[in-house]
């Protein structure tokens, strides 16, 4: 049984305080909400909210003239631990938001809130907004999507990453025509450009690595549609699925890995099938002309401009440009960790998260997620591995097997009492420790050749070996027996 706790700090500037408040400030107060998981799981959240007035240094940052610069400025002044949260209330007339804006996310752990509407207004667009900023029910029941009856999953439950202890990001370029054209893409610079800030942002979540390649002679395995109207070749969206087996077979990427594979693929179309775009269900062309495949990657077509003179020679060189890229792909990489931004009402503004990729809550939000999708996946390799040694009454279990399952267990009852203290940071890597552990014992050498020698199968190996042998003398011993009572049935010579 889960119990998630969120400190957060509401912080009233000078003019926004409420009239209605229960009791004069500083005073504490403490929301709970259950999450019905399934019949025997409830998570249980709890946001524990301290109600304070703001500090001279804070009075001081806010009379910043916009809401970014007042974000900057509130930063060091916050608590700065993971899955904490620190909401200003601003007076209804304050300049820093925008009109029309009541709600501002910042890319740190804060969020400004126009005051207005008394007391249960207030508390109702808090509610909402800590909501946003660490968990909501489909994040959390997305990560125990495992346990979850079907019919109660939204469609994007399952496209998030399983959670894993590191991840491997493979770039591709699909060139299946060299004669026509020599593709240079300088993929190195733009991974140290615009993906390391945003894995260095994701490093506290997981190991990553990162590896690119160029397929010469790869195509989609999809003979695209020619359209006389645009006089180009479309792919529509049904025919993308088909798209991914034939590529992948040449990929080789995730043969010899432990983790999961990120593949993003950038695919040069053949002139004979160029310029190639792809449709989306409403038969519009994708604005990107890209697709993602939940779980897999994405794969973006990057069509290249005909020469100006039909006398060009060949192969055409072709510069790809590597920011139009990396924003897809970097926009992928977002959907598939399940960062995508809810749907928010109109009131609410979120600040760009710039070059890192994603905002400090949004770390956090990953890690709640993947904190209880670790303690789950704990629980269930423990659970499995049990029922595997009542099955199988003669297996052995070594001192060191022993010690990970202990030691698994008692990490996994760390996170979460480190999670009903909203101790995220501490949580999730006792979490780590408790997946370590689990996969340890049950993947031990010292159990594996065991759980391919069940007894039945023992009798089918040995029965072979023994019966031609044990025919003989089982027809010697009843000769014998036959021949001792002939024996005593004969009555003995008397001289």
């Amino acid at each position: 049984q889960f119990q998630l706790a969120v400190p957060v700090a509401v912080v009233f500037s000078p003019g926004s305080v409420p009239g209605d408040l229960p009791r004069p400030l500083p005073f504490r107060d403490v929301q709970e909400m259950e999450i019905p998981v399934n019949l025997r799981t409830t998570v249980t959240t709890r946001y524990e909210t301290i109600y304070r007035s703001t500090t001279a240094q804070e009075e001081a940052a806010l009379e910043a003239a916009t809401a970014r610069e007042a974000d900057a400025a509130l930063h060091p002044l916050q608590d700065a631990s993971l899955g904490s949260l620190t909401l200003y209330v601003v007076p209804e007339t304050s300049s820093l938001l925008p009109q029309g804006i009541s709600v501002y996310v910042g890319k740190h752990r804060s969020a400004l809130v126009r005051a207005g509407g008394g007391l249960a207004a207030l508390r109702a667009r808090l509610q909402q907004l800590t909501q946003v900023m660490s968990f909501t029910v489909s994040s959390i029941t997305a990560a125990l999507s495992d346990r979850v009856p079907n019919g109660q999953l939204s469609p994007d439950a399952r496209r998030h990453l399983k959670s894993s202890l590191g991840y491997e990001i493979t770039f591709s370029l699909l060139n299946p025509d060299p004669k026509s054209h020599a593709v240079d893409w300088d993929i190195e610079d733009a991974v140290n450009r615009y993906v390391q800030p945003v894995l260095d942002k994701l490093s506290l979540v997981a190991n990553f690595s990162v590896d690119s390649q160029i397929l010469y002679y790869a195509v989609l395995g999809v003979t695209p549609r020619f359209d006389k109207e645009s006089s180009s070749f479309l792919l529509s969206a049904h025919s993308l699925p088909h798209v991914i087996n034939p590529v992948e077979a040449r990929l080789g990427s995730s043969a010899a890995s432990l983790y999961p594979v990120l593949n993003f693929l950038l695919y040069v179309p053949e002139r004979s099938h160029s310029p190639l775009y792809i449709q989306d269900k409403d038969g519009a062309p994708a604005s990107t002309n890209a697709f993602h495949s939940p779980r897999w990657g994405g794969i973006m077509v990057y069509n290249v401009e005909a020469p100006a003179s039909p006398q060009a020679s060949l192969p055409l060189h072709v510069e790809v440009d590597m920011v139009r890229v990396m924003e897809v792909f970097l926009a992928q990489l977002r959907l598939l960790f399940g960062l995508s931004r809810e749907e928010l009402p109109p009131e609410f503004l979120l600040e760009s998260p710039g070059n890192e990729g994603l905002a400090d809550w949004e770390l956090d939000r990953l890690l709640w997620a993947h904190t209880v999708e670790n303690i789950a996946t704990v629980s269930t390799t423990l659970t499995s591995l049990a029922q595997l040694l009542d099955k199988i009454g003669n297996i052995v279990i070594k001192d060191d097997v022993a010690s990970e399952v202990y030691r698994a267990v008692a990490s996994a009852q760390s996170a979460v009492a480190e999670l009903a203290v909203g101790h995220l940071h501490s949580a999730f890597q006792a979490s780590k420790e408790a997946v370590t552990s689990s996969e340890r014992a049950f993947f031990d050498p010292s159990l594996l050749h065991l759980l391919y020698f069940p007894d039945d199968q023992k009798f089918a190996i040995y029965i072979p070996l023994f019966l031609p042998m044990a025919v003989p003398i089982l027809l010697s011993l009843a000769k014998i027996v036959r021949e001792t009572r002939q024996r005593k049935k004969e009555p003995t010579k008397v001289d």
